[in-house]
Order: C-alpha cells, then sequence, then structure tokens
C-alpha cells in the first residue's frame, strides 16, 4: 500500500490552496478520484461548500433550477459554454463524492449522472432556440404553428444509464415542414433545425479551457452521418419503415424524448416509431439477427485486441444489456410491460413472465450494478471514458477499495466469477458457437505429419493411396518448407500449442481432397501469414465449420485464398456458414456501411479509411463466395461490385465535403446546408453496371458553382478552387494504402480535355465541350455514363446534356469509320501475337460487342430517342431489337454471346488468370460477332 501514502502526500500537495483541515479529513476520499483533487485545485471554494452541504441523493431533482438559476445572467454563446461546462464539472464533483462515500447507490448514480445530461442538453437546446429565433425567425408550420426540436437520447441516456464520462448519442428530429416567420428572410424548416443542432453540438462537444460538457455522437441518425442532421417526423416513419434494419431496433429500444415526456410531440413520436421496434408477434425471426449481432461483439473485442474490458469482454455490460434487449425485441410486442428503457425494470418483467429463472435474474441484477460502480469508478478516476480495468498498483488499490475489496486480487477473483455466470446465461440464451477442442477419431492418424521428425517415407503410412512417390515427395516438401517458413516468425508458447492442435485438422481435411496439391500450398501460405497472430489460430481451432469453409473457398479461387492471405481479418466471416455464401441487398449497402462505421470516431480519419477498406474486404468475401457456390450468376455479381462501389463512393465524399467546409467553409450559392452542388458520373464499367472484382472506377466530376461564387469560412477561397479541392480530397481517399490496401483505383482521364482538363468542371462546361470538341470515341464513352453521386436537380441536368449530346445527327460513313479506326487502334495496343484469343480486345471479342452498341445509340438516337435511357450493353442491345434497329434473333445472339464471354472473363479472374485463351475457344461465336461487325461497321 506504499502507492496509497504516496497518493495522499501528493493529494496534500496539490490543494495547498483549499483548507487544509478539510483536505486531511477527507484525504481517504480525495486520494481516489484525480478528478476530484483536479476540480478543487481549481475551485478550492467547492470543498467547503461539500464540507458545509454534503451532496444527497436526490439532488438530480434540483439540477433544473439551478442550472437555470446560472443560465438568466447569460448573455452570450461564450458565456453558455463556460457556464454549461463549470455547472457539468461541479455537479459530477458531487456525484463523485457521493459514489465514494456510498451515500448514493449505484442506481441512484446511474439516475444522477442520467439527469444531469438531459437538464444540460434541455437547457442548451431552449436557449440556444431562443436566440436562433431572433437571428432566423421562428420555426413554423403551414398553418403557422410554432416548431421545436426535438431530442431523441439513445443508448445509456436513454435508459437512465448514463456512465460518469459517457458520450451522448442524439438523433434530433422536428415535427412539420414550414418556413420561419419573422426573420430578415424566410428559411427552410429543415435549414433552421440544422443550424440550431450545429449550434448547440458545438456548445456541448467543443474543447474550451473549461474542457466540454459532453461528446456527441449523431450516427445513429437515420443514414448515419450521409444522412441530414436533422429530419422530420414524416421522413423518419419512412425511413424506419423502409430502410430500418434491425440494429436500428435494437438502438430504438432506448430511445427517450428528452425534455417533458408528457408534450403532444414526444407522445406523436413515441406512437410513430413503436411499430417499428415492437412487433405485435412474438418474433422469433429476429434469433438470427442477434445470434449475428453476438457474433460481431465477439469479432469486434478480437480485432481491437480488448482485454479487461468490463463492458465488451465476455460476460461484460454489453452482454448483461443483450441478454434483455433479446426477449424485449422478440415479445416486446405482446408483453408490453417489456416496453421500457430501463435495464433493470426490464429484468423484472422478465422474471415476472418467467422467461428467465429468478436465480438467472438475480445473478444478471447484482452483477450488472457491480460492473456499473466499478465502471463508474474507472471513469471518475480521471474522467475519462474507460472500461479496461488498470494495470498499475495504484488505480487497482482505487478500484480494488472502491468496491469494497482490500486487495486487488479478492476483486479480480470476485470479478472473474461474476463475468463467468453472467457468459453462462449469455451462451444458453443465444446458443454458443460449437467449441471442439479435442480432435476427432478421423484427424489423430495426421498427428504423425506433423511430427518434427517427419520423414518422406511416414507419410506413405498415413497416406497409403497417394497417386505416387512424387506425390509423397511433394507433399513431405510442402510440409517441410511451411516449417522452415513459420520457423522465421515470431510464435509464443501458446501459438505453437494452438497450432500443434490445428495442422492435424488441417491435413485430415485437405489431404483426402482429390485436389489437395492445389489446396495445401494456399492454405499453407495463409498460415504462414497469421501464425503470429494466435487469435486466428484459435479461431480455426474453435470453429472447425471456418476452417472448411476456408478450405473450400481456397479450392475453389486462387483469388479468395490471395485475399483471406493479404487480409487475415476475413477469417472472421467464416464462422457464420449461414451469411457467408449471404450478399447485401443491392439497395442496403450504404446502411450497411453506416452501420459498420458507427464503431469508429468521427474525428479519427484513420481509423475510418482502414474501416472502409476492412467493409469493402469484407463483402467482397461474401461476394466471390456466393459466386464460385453459383449462388449469384455473373450480371448480379457485377450488380452487387457496383453497388458497393456507389456506397464506398457515397461515403468518400461525405468524408472529403466534411473536412473542407471545416476548412473553407462552403460555397455561397448553396441555398440548402444538406446540398453539396457536386456531381459525380461514373463511365465505362462502373457506368454500365459491370464491375469486376478488380476494376477501376472511372470518374468524371461535374457541378455548377457560378463563377462568382466564394466559400463562407474564415479561410475564404473561389468556390470553384473549392470543387477542385474537394475532387482532389476524394481521389487522395480512395488510393491512400492502409493497412487493407487502397480502396479502388480512380482513373478520371475521361474528363473534357483529359489530363489536361479541370479535375472539376461546370455542367455548362461539359455540354459545351461535348458539343463542340469532343471525339466521337469520346461520345462512345458517354454512351456507358450514369450518374453515380449526386442531388436530383444536377442528375437531370446532365442527363439532359447526355440525351442532348447522343441524339445529335450524325454522318453514318464518317461515324463507322471513326469506331472502326478506334476499336483497330484498341486492338494495335492492346492485342498480343502469342497465339491465343483475348476475350477483351481480339476480333470477335467481347470488345467488338460493345462498339456495335455504342454505334447503334450514335447512329440512331437522333431518330429514336430512346435509345439513350441505358447505360450498359445488354439492354441496348435489347432496346435496339425492341424498337426495330437490330433483328431480334441478332441482338439475342450478340447478348448471348456477351454473357458468355463475361462469365469466362469473371471465371477466370477468380482464378487470376488472364483473359487469354486457347485460339479454339469460342470460333463459331467469334464468327457471328466478326459477321455483324461487318454488317454495322464496314
Amino acid at each position: 500500500m506504499s502507492c496509497l501514502v504516496t497518493q495522499k502526500q501528493n493529494v496534500v500537495n496539490k490543494l495547498v490552496n483549499c483548507d487544509q483541515n478539510l483536505v486531511n479529513h477527507y484525504l481517504d476520499i480525495l486520494w481516489q478520484s484525480d478528478f476530484l483533487v483536479e476540480s478543487f485545485s481549481r475551485f478550492p471554494n467547492w470543498l467547503v461548500d461539500i464540507h458545509n452541504n454534503p451532496p444527497s441523493p436526490t439532488d438530480y431533482q434540483n439540477y433544473a433550477t439551478w442550472l437555470k438559476q446560472l443560465i438568466t445572467t447569460v448573455s452570450s454563446e461564450e458565456q453558455l459554454m463556460s457556464v454549461l461546462r463549470q455547472f457539468r464539472r461541479k455537479m459530477l464533483v458531487l456525484i463523485n463524492w457521493s459514489q465514494i462515500r456510498r451515500t448514493s447507490s449505484t442506481e441512484e448514480t446511474l439516475k444522477q449522472l442520467s439527469t444531469l445530461a438531459e437538464v444540460i442538453i434541455i437547457a442548451a437546446r431552449d436557449w440556444l432556440y431562443q436566440l436562433s429565433c431572433k437571428e432566423w425567425g421562428t420555426p413554423c408550420d403551414h398553418e403557422g404553428h410554432p416548431q421545436p426540436l426535438i431530442i431523441l437520447g439513445m443508448g445509456k441516456l436513454g435508459g437512465g444509464e448514463l456512465n460518469f464520462s459517457s458520450d451522448i448519442d442524439l438523433i434530433f428530429t422536428y415535427p412539420q415542414h414550414g418556413m420561419t416567420i419573422g426573420g430578415r428572410r424566410e428559411l427552410d424548416n429543415s435549414i433552421f433545425f440544422t443550424r440550431l443542432g450545429q449550434r448547440l453540438i458545438k456548445a456541448l462537444d467543443q474543447i474550451t479551457q473549461d474542457g466540454f460538457v459532453y461528446r456527441v455522437d449523431m450516427r445513429l441518425r437515420p443514414l448515419g452521418e450521409g444522412g441530414p442532421l436533422v429530419i422530420s417526423f414524416s421522413s423518419m416513419e419512412d425511413y424506419y419503415q423502409e430502410q430500418g434494419r434491425d440494429w436500428e431496433r435494437y438502438a430504438m429500444v432506448k430511445a427517450k424524448v428528452l425534455g417533458v415526456q408528457q408534450e403532444p410531440y414526444a407522445q406523436e413520436l413515441y406512437k410513430m416509431l413503436k411499430p417499428f421496434i415492437y412487433r405485435r408477434y412474438i418474433d422469433f425471426s429476429v434469433l438470427q439477427s442477434l445470434r449475428n449481432m453476438k457474433g460481431m461483439i465477439e469479432r469486434e473485442v478480437r480485432r481491437r485486441g480488448l482485454k479487461n474490458n468490463i463492458k465488451l469482454g465476455a460476460g461484460g455490460i454489453r452482454e448483461i444489456e443483450f441478454i434483455v434487449q433479446v426477449f424485449q425485441l422478440i415479445r416486446g410486442g405482446r408483453v408490453v410491460a417489456l416496453q421500457t428503457r430501463s435495464l433493470l425494470d426490464a429484468l423484472k418483467v422478465i422474471e415476472h413472465e418467467r422467461l428467465l429463472t429468478t436465480d438467472e435474474v438475480n445473478t444478471l441484477q447484482h452483477n450488472y450494478l457491480f460492473l456499473r460502480r466499478c465502471e463508474n469508478l474507472l471513469q471518475a478516476i480521471n474522467d475519462e471514458q474507460t472500461q479496461t480495468l488498470p494495470d498499475d498498483d495504484l488505480n487497482q488499490t482505487r478500484i480494488a477499495i472502491g468496491m469494497g475489496f482490500t486487495n486487488w486480487s479478492d476483486f479480480e477473483q470476485e470479478l472473474t466469477e461474476r463475468l463467468s455466470a453472467n457468459r453462462i446465461i449469455f451462451n444458453d440464451l443465444i446458443g454458443s458457437d460449437e467449441n471442439e477442442h479435442s480432435q476427432n477419431v478421423k484427424s489423430l492418424k495426421f498427428n504423425e505429419l506433423w511430427d518434427i521428425d517427419l520423414e518422406a517415407e511416414d507419410i506413405k503410412t498415413v497416406l497409403p493411396n497417394l497417386a505416387n512417390d512424387e506425390a509423397y515427395n511433394a507433399l513431405y516438401q510442402l510440409i517441410v518448407q511451411f516449417r522452415k517458413d513459420i520457423g522465421k516468425r515470431t510464435i509464443g508458447v501458446r501459438g505453437r500449442d494452438i497450432l500443434d492442435q490445428l495442422m492435424p485438422n488441417v491435413f485430415a481435411l485437405v489431404c483426402q481432397d482429390s485436389k489437395w496439391l492445389t489446396i495445401l500450398p494456399r492454405i499453407l501460405q495463409i498460415l504462414v501469414n497469421i501464425v503470429s497472430r494466435t487469435t486466428y489460430l484459435e479461431l480455426l481451432v474453435e470453429y472447425p465449420n471456418a476452417l472448411k469453409q476456408l478450405i473450400r473457398l481456397c479450392a475453389a479461387s486462387p483469388m479468395i485464398s490471395d485475399q483471406l492471405m493479404r487480409y487475415p481479418i476475413l477469417l472472421d466471416e467464416l464462422i457464420d456458414l449461414n451469411s457467408l455464401y449471404q450478399t447485401v441487398a443491392l439497395n442496403e449497402y450504404k446502411s450497411e456501411l453506416y452501420q459498420y462505421l458507427l464503431r469508429v470516431p468521427t474525428d479519427d480519419e484513420e481509423q475510418q479509411l482502414e474501416a472502409l477498406r476492412q467493409f469493402k474486404q469484407m463483402q467482397l468475401l461474401h461476394i466471390a463466395a456466393a459466386d464460385v457456390e453459383q449462388v449469384l450468376p455473373t450480371m448480379k455479381v457485377s450488380d452487387h461490385l457496383t453497388y458497393l462501389a456507389e456506397a464506398m463512393l457515397d461515403f468518400v465524399v461525405q468524408i472529403a465535403w466534411n473536412q473542407m467546409i471545416q476548412r473553407y467553409g462552403r460555397p455561397d450559392y448553396l441555398q440548402d446546408d444538406n446540398q453539396k452542388g457536386l456531381l459525380v458520373v461514373g463511365y465505362g464499367k462502373l457506368g454500365g453496371l459491370e464491375l469486376g472484382y478488380g476494376s477501376d472506377l472511372d470518374l468524371v466530376f461535374l457541378h455548377d458553382c457560378p463563377a462568382e461564387s466564394m466559400t463562407t469560412g474564415s479561410k475564404i477561397i473561389d468556390s470553384r478552387q473549392f470543387y477542385l479541392r474537394l475532387v482532389q480530397r476524394i481521389i487522395y481517399l480512395f488510393n491512400i494504402r492502409t493497412n487493407s490496401g487502397i480502396l479502388y483505383e480512380v482513373d478520371v482521364r475521361l474528363r473534357p480535355q483529359g489530363d489536361a482538363g479541370l479535375l472539376a468542371c461546370t455542367l455548362s462546361a461539359f455540354a459545351d465541350y461535348q458539343n463542340n470538341d469532343a471525339w466521337t470515341w469520346e461520345h462512345q464513352a458517354l454512351v456507358r455514363t450514369r450518374v453515380v453521386y449526386g442531388e436530383a436537380q444536377l442528375k437531370a441536368k446532365f442527363d439532359s446534356i447526355r440525351h442532348q449530346v447522343l441524339t445529335k445527327k450524325r454522318e453514318q460513313q464518317k461515324l463507322k469509320d471513326d469506331v472502326r479506326k478506334m476499336r483497330e487502334k484498341m486492338r494495335a495496343h492492346l492485342s498480343q501475337p502469342d497465339g491465343k484469343f483475348n476475350i477483351k480486345v481480339d476480333e470477335g471479342g467481347i470488345g467488338d460487342i460493345e462498339f456495335i452498341s455504342q454505334y447503334l445509340v450514335l447512329n440512331y438516337a437522333f431518330t429514336q430517342p430512346k435509345m439513350t435511357k441505358w447505360s450498359d450493353n445488354v439492354r441496348i442491345l435489347a432496346l435496339a431489337a425492341q424498337l426495330g434497329i437490330m433483328p431480334e434473333d441478332e441482338a439475342e445472339k450478340l447478348t448471348q454471346i456477351y454473357i458468355m464471354m463475361r462469365n469466362e472473363i469473371h471465371r477466370l479472374s477468380l482464378q487470376l488468370l488472364s483473359a487469354n485463351v486457347v485460339e479454339e475457344e469460342f470460333q463459331q461465336q467469334r464468327e457471328y460477332v466478326n459477321n455483324s461487325w461487318k454488317k454495322w461497321l464496314i
């Protein structure tokens, strides 16, 4: 306990400005929290106040009155921020004091912390609302009724269970659309509330000399960071009805309208959200989602290397919350009493309904309060958000004594027992994954293959049926080389033990496969890459199905095995056999991405970029797995790859935009805070919805910014320069290499003037170039374009330009000559005289079909404007037949050949092979395409 003596002396030394009699009197409290000492050092009178008026468990009832008295004198936002920060600090001092002295129970502490946050948020909102109304007018609905900003408190704030140093998760909404009344000019309600929301976040979140009030997290709102900051009731209802996901149901269980609960608008919002959160029937369909969420928790702990984390670790706070919300989501529609935000209240209902035994409920209740007190004590040491147990003597002593133990060892033993009890209930409820730590009988004989003294002859004993001596020698050399390779890696004792368990299982599964000589090198290369990371070896031992799927995928495709080798984090995706071969619905990639990114701090660009790439690699694995198992046809694979790329683009633009407006402000010509004025046009395979696994993104960036526009920030620049820098930033975010590689190669050479042109040009300049300066090949490229990001108004302008350019009357023979010359130029540049047929570029190949479809659009759109409708070859050919331009049987045959060749290119890419095939391949198809080429272009 020498650290205790030293710390007490440190406290005395730091509090020289305080009443020394009081310091010595309360030394047994003060040494337990640096936050208390630092606060009393800054505000010595607070110690006197506490001595004269000790904190009471019911103080939270006075928070609103106390803060209101302080705010009445506030006349500026800066003053408001100072008052809020000092008030929060003083109240936390009182709460911590009471917590350490045990004059408040853990439940009372949670109530105090939650009430404090709610009071501060509402007071700040109301003060800023009045200020905003003075400056911009009062937001009203179409009948002139004033509209309030409604704030949903999510998570622990909504549940009244906030911890000592917690983020606050909020969602902003307002009842009705309309305009402001009484301001210098009318503002749409959405603009007013967005600005008000930004002001409120700044008032709470910004760090000043007094610190901050709360870290504000807005990522739980519809569409996450990509969605508007504030959303109307009707838009919110539409979103949750049409796009709401299971994880959002999970989050909404805790949602609370902050402020007066009985206000009509609050009741209207609750009524609107209830059908989304709680189903009217017993909803067992949610069980699989809950199992997946359980797996996400475990993978998160494993990925982040979390140890001694009382929130996210096995049996921790998160698992108790999960247990309770399982019953709320499944049965809350029928058992109305389960529709409560309070975990402890829900536990009582669970006991009453006999969903868990009384012993189980008591265990969870007592352990939850034990862990929550531990969490609050941890965070109150220095007002830091942490759930990780300390590893230094002083803080371990603080926690042990604060939890009622005389030493750390006794506390740790008690904690372990409680966590284990929680984990048992958790696994019983959701279903624990089958762990097979002991080898089955079939793999026992393969132990000999992993013997350190293995000889080539020994293999014949284990595998007597291999083809010949050459096969035995090949297997022997593979094993010997693998041992040499892992000998160069750092492997701990635990890692070697796990490897010794794993290798016989690998040999048992691989060596009895007829393709073992193909599969084993791929598997061994992956193992070499992960052998220093015991976590992944353990995963393959503890989840036999994951090992089986790894072998299955490696057997199917070297591209997939290469992906798994380079990104071992993907091994987590192999655990759930049901989800491995399932892909996200096309229209849900953005939603899934924003959900995945909720775990990443919004101000950490490096983590965001890494998470983006991880998400992409995970989705690519699911798509490829479904592909090799023939769950998805090639056309659908391209659809998924295309929609995935668009989701990535959406978020990258959002990141870049946020960074740019933080530095320069917004272009002043934009009328709506939700507008960006940027249009991204996809060319080539992205434009034609034909992306492959390794495809680049061909992009052109456009805007409609007027020449005289400037930005609104403290660092003002020309708005067109703003868009240029925005595009540079977007390209940088795509191309920068992290541990998970680059996101996509971005090619912008198809913009007007190519490499010599501006990275971002106006729509009018684009139209002028296309009409007056573009080459025929550029109009061919325009055929395969579509807008992949941008506001509807800008999209309509681009579509109009594209339609106008493509429907221009062209001289037929010149068009034929231009298209044919470009095709010949491409063949001369790309074709290889190697005696093989390149499906993409050689005569009769897929490129010829693409050029025929582009020619049909450019030649016939003048008389048949509908020909400009589509950007993909299949639908262009179908439209040509429908409009009588091309015979139906010819269009169908070309389409059939096109899809057949695409399928082959696709199959070859999964095998990491080029598009070159033997000369004899596709002879009949090539002849047909050549005849069609001659018919249309000669």
